[in-house]
């Protein structure tokens, strides 16, 4: 089979039905959740902001448009390596320095959904992702690994989506172990359903945030606030991650789409 007939196929499919698309983006407005950091450190991103220039009006009569306010790391958003320290001296580590191909990969989910339903601060582990394994099949090299937790269901309201309370936040993530092992896969990124690629907590672990030290520090990516992972099998997609184009762009917010058989 030529390439050219393998795009053709894979376009009939998706007219057909036979492939079906997943929209695994959470919708960006004034109601988003956002990132709280400590009050010693900088400010925080904005809140969403959707402001109208016409809309059919004495501004504009024939058309309706908006400007927007709002940061790279809101919403469903894309984590690029400059995001972090350990990923900024990358000089294809900016949302428009990175290869593009790497925006289109297979997709893994692992679902933690129960265990993050009983506890809020779970933890996915080395051991538990090469259980997934035995299970699914080996994680390969330039895939996405994508941590389902159902944590989507909470978006709907920042105060249940952040979970915070004096300790700090508490939502699930991946231990430093769990995210070691990944990159010794090869993989090109991890992603979460929460406002972080790390869990809550991990501002206490060494080093601090695992996700984003050591994703970042091997020039791989993030992925947060996803939704509808359960509407993905645990292998057998084709994720579509594209970030805005922004000159030096540390992320972005995405429209992030799963290609997936239809049953």
């Amino acid at each position: 089979m030529t390439q050219q007939q393998t795009l053709a196929d894979l376009a009939t499919a998706l007219a057909s039905g036979q492939i079906r698309v997943v929209d695994c983006t959470a919708v960006l407005g004034p109601q988003t959740p956002t990132l709280k950091l400590p009050p010693e450190l900088a400010d925080d991103t904005p809140p969403v902001e959707i402001h109208p220039i016409s809309h059919y009006d004495k501004r504009g009569p024939f058309w309706a448009w908006n400007w927007l306010k709002l940061g790279e790391h809101t919403g469903t958003h894309f984590d690029a390596p400059q995001h972090w320290i350990t990923g900024r001296d990358y000089a294809d580590g900016a949302t428009d320095t990175i290869d593009p191909a790497h925006f289109i990969a297979a997709v893994n989910v692992i679902d933690c959904s129960t265990e993050a339903a009983g506890n809020p601060d779970f933890l996915l582990t080395r051991e538990a992702v090469e259980a997934w394994e035995e299970k699914h099949g080996a994680i390969g090299a330039g895939e996405w690994v994508l941590m389902r937790t159902d944590w989507d269901r909470r978006n709907h309201d920042a105060d249940s989506f952040l979970n915070a309370d004096e300790t700090g936040p508490h939502t699930p993530g991946p231990t430093v172990d769990c995210i070691e092992y990944l990159l010794s896969r090869g993989i090109l990124g991890w992603g979460t359903q929460c406002i972080g690629t790390d869990a809550g907590m991990a501002g206490g672990f060494q080093p601090p945030f695992p996700a984003h030290h050591l994703l970042h520090q091997n020039n791989r990516y993030g992925l947060a606030s996803l939704v509808n992972l359960d509407q993905l099998p645990p292998k057998g997609a084709i994720l579509i991650a594209a970030p805005l184009k922004i000159q030096n762009g540390t992320g972005s917010p995405i429209r992030a789409l799963a290609l997936v058989p239809a049953t």
